[in-house]
């Protein structure tokens, strides 16, 4: 019965197109109410301290790094660098595209960003160069959802305080699974445009490489700072977040100079929206995840999978399914602040490493953002480059399963992930 009324109360509410956060926090009065314990001072006081959490500081930073890393040129740069590097080879935009996003992931950290950054700089050249409209969109969708999974990664800070995982273990192993990404990227677009007839652009010449990578030298130090800094545990992953977002506003303002004091406002006020619409609903959620905890529905959904508990790849494989199926209709974060608590008691009881779960699941949340009809990276790409959504998810389809295929052969061989995991942070 438990079960039925949180699943009715939240899909209930949602259904009504009333908000996520509300949604939850309704949910989490229903529970309240069905365990006969209703008292509004208990939901005000779990709400406030679903967001009093230290190593949740590190969102607003990151946010704000990346609001910054937009606006003062680092992005631009990073491109710049990769086409002078393989913009000349057949299909060579494609693959500027690709580089482009694994470095900008270890910049921002958010999807959306990666997205419309790339989506502006990228997507015209791409038509102009005789690419198909729906193909290049797509490409740049899929190559977007890298930012999550390569630290910093806001999606893994979430996760990481949600399902008290180390965050700096999570930004670790999430480098090798990115990369991966990556390279199943790089094939399918090798293997979609082998009979395209499009002119790339010129090689570009040894001094032109190097003036763009002198150009870019300070936009790569910033990943640099951050990933060597967590691998020797000089900071923690909040610390890495203020220094991210300091590195980038230096660089910005005095070394690049293409950020102006009079846009501060702007920059910090969008970072603090998109801020406060991920606090509030982190806060929310964990009224909800604490009233699972006391009502035992962990408990409950254990005993539904018993038969699956010693069998940890099909359990982790269902897992995904279920995950699969949220994604389409629901947007990142509310789906692992939903999902988490009630996920977390299983991987436990079936012995999976939570590390390796959640690196998974925060893969098959990103890949999330570009499935229909939600999509939210979707809706950005097609609202950036002025398309339709029919034409992007026609383009995307094929990256996207191609990232699917490297989820569940990281669901059968989990060596893939902790194995290098172990690595970087040993």
């Amino acid at each position: 019965m438990t079960i039925a009324v949180f699943l009715c109360s939240l899909l209930g509410a949602m259904a009504l197109g009333i908000p996520i956060a509300f949604s939850l926090l309704l949910c989490g009065a229903a529970l309240m109410w069905h365990l006969d314990m209703f008292d509004a001072q208990i939901l005000a006081q779990n709400l406030i301290e679903g967001s009093n959490s230290f190593p949740l500081l590190a969102v607003p930073f990151f946010m704000l790094a990346g609001e910054i890393m937009n606006a003062g040129g680092l992005s631009r740069r990073i491109v710049n660098l990769a086409l002078s590097v393989v913009g000349h080879v057949r299909g060579g935009l494609g693959y500027v595209a690709i580089l482009a996003a694994l470095l900008m992931a270890a910049l921002s950290g958010s999807a959306v960003a990666d997205a419309a950054a790339l989506s502006a700089l990228l997507l015209p050249m791409m038509v102009a160069a005789g690419h198909d409209k729906g193909r290049s969109a797509g490409l740049l969708s899929a190559a977007s959802i890298i930012a999550p999974i390569i630290p910093p990664s806001i999606g893994f800070v979430i996760f990481g305080v949600a399902a008290n995982v180390s965050v700096s273990k999570l930004f670790m192993a999430g480098i090798a699974p990115g990369l991966m990404l990556g390279v199943a990227l790089w094939l399918t677009w090798w293997w979609l445009v082998r009979k395209e007839n499009v002119i790339p652009p010129a090689r570009k010449s040894l001094a032109e490489v190097l003036q763009a990578l002198k150009g870019a030298t300070f936009a790569l130090g910033m990943p640099l700072i951050v990933i060597v800094g967590l691998k020797f545990g000089v900071f923690t992953p909040t610390e890495a977040a203020v220094v991210a977002a300091v590195y980038a506003l230096v660089v910005s303002l005095f070394i690049y100079r293409e950020l102006q004091f009079s846009q501060l406002y702007t920059v910090f006020l969008n970072a603090a929206r998109t801020t406060a619409v991920i606090m509030f609903l982190v806060a929310a959620a964990m009224v909800s995840a604490w009233l699972i905890t006391v009502a035992q529905l962990p408990d409950q959904v254990i005993s539904l999978l018993q038969p699956f508990l010693e069998h940890p790849k099909l359990l982790m494989a269902l897992m995904m399914l279920l995950v699969i199926v949220v994604g389409t209709a629901m947007d990142m974060t509310p789906t692992i602040l939903i999902l988490t608590p009630v996920l977390m008691p299983i991987v436990k009881a079936a012995g999976i490493d939570p590390v390796y779960f959640g690196v998974l699941f925060i893969i098959n949340n990103a890949i999330g953002l570009i499935t229909p009809p939600v999509g939210t990276v979707l809706n950005t790409v097609a609202g950036v480059g002025r398309l339709s959504m029919d034409t992007v998810v026609r383009g995307v389809w094929p990256f996207m399963l191609a990232q699917f295929g490297i989820l569940f052969l990281l669901v059968l061989f989990p060596d893939l992930v902790m194995v290098p995991a172990r690595w970087f942070y040993n």
